[in-house]
């Protein structure tokens, strides 16, 4: 068994559970159930904003322990004032250190989109994602059906949030659908965590080129947000290289300050 087949078996598992502590009518009841929603869309592709979405992730299953002293207010904060176009919040516990509570605080104290970066495998988690203030959830091609994923998309638009539809493997894509809101392609494999930061580039030619696309791991230096750019990619989702600082916001500060010199420069 791989580590995403961990995940999502595990995941079913506490789902139930879930479902019984915080039935579907207790969620409505959120101060945030019947928010209007940031679009993810706009902000990763407004001319003044870098088109990243800094990501705050305590540990991985993979790498384990990465920060267990960062704070989600005062790192959430900082991203969005270094320049960040959005936020992204792992709300897995078990494999990832996160928690609902993480992304309700970041929804609290920011007004830019913020992400629901889980293993979303039920339709619970979509109304959950609403309730706690999410204005975007993750979608897995590698565990979903292409039935799954439009029903899924359906929802999430019914609750005002947009999708970000991710993929990996290239057998994955004919689960694209057209109703989803933005396409990932992560560099990381979800199954052994290797990554291969190429990766995206390779896939991203064989989307469909009004697809908005975003880029997922493997993002080490701010010339790599250049070469991803003339590739076709309007986001990027990075985590890991800042959360690893004592300071992550303070990380994501200087590479978007690094990567406007370099686009300066470029356009020179």
């Amino acid at each position: 068994m791989n580590i995403l087949e961990k995940i999502t078996r595990y995941k079913r598992d506490e789902i139930n559970e879930r479902k019984q502590l915080y039935p579907k009518e207790l969620l409505e009841k959120s101060i945030f159930y019947d928010s209007p929603c940031v679009s993810l869309i706009l902000y990763v592709q407004r001319p003044d904003k870098s088109g990243i979405i800094a990501e705050f992730k305590r540990r991985s299953p993979s790498k384990g322990v990465i920060n267990n002293h960062a704070e989600v207010e005062k790192t959430s904060i900082g991203y969005m004032q270094a320049g960040a176009s959005a936020l992204s919040i792992l709300t897995d516990h078990h494999f990832f250190g996160g928690s609902n509570h993480d992304l309700e605080i970041a929804r609290k104290f920011n007004y830019c989109p913020v992400l629901r970066k889980d293993f979303i495998i039920d339709e619970y988690q979509l109304f959950e994602a609403k309730s706690i203030g999410a204005d975007a959830v993750l979608l897995l091609a590698s565990v979903l059906s292409k039935e799954e994923i439009r029903h899924f998309t359906q929802i999430a638009h019914e609750l005002g949030m947009e999708v970000l539809l991710e993929f990996y493997d290239e057998n994955e894509l004919d689960k694209y659908d057209e109703t989803v809101d933005l396409v990932g392609i992560n560099n990381r494999n979800l199954k052994s965590f290797e990554v291969d930061f190429n990766h995206a580039i390779r896939l991203a030619a064989k989307l469909p080129a009004r697809a908005v696309k975003i880029a997922e791991s493997g993002i080490q230096h701010p010339n790599d947000i250049l070469t991803l750019k003339k590739s076709g990619f309007d986001g990027f989702l990075i985590g890991e290289l800042f959360m690893r600082e004592v300071s992550p916001e303070t990380a994501c500060r200087k590479f978007i300050q690094e990567v406007n010199v370099l686009a300066q420069t470029e356009s020179s």
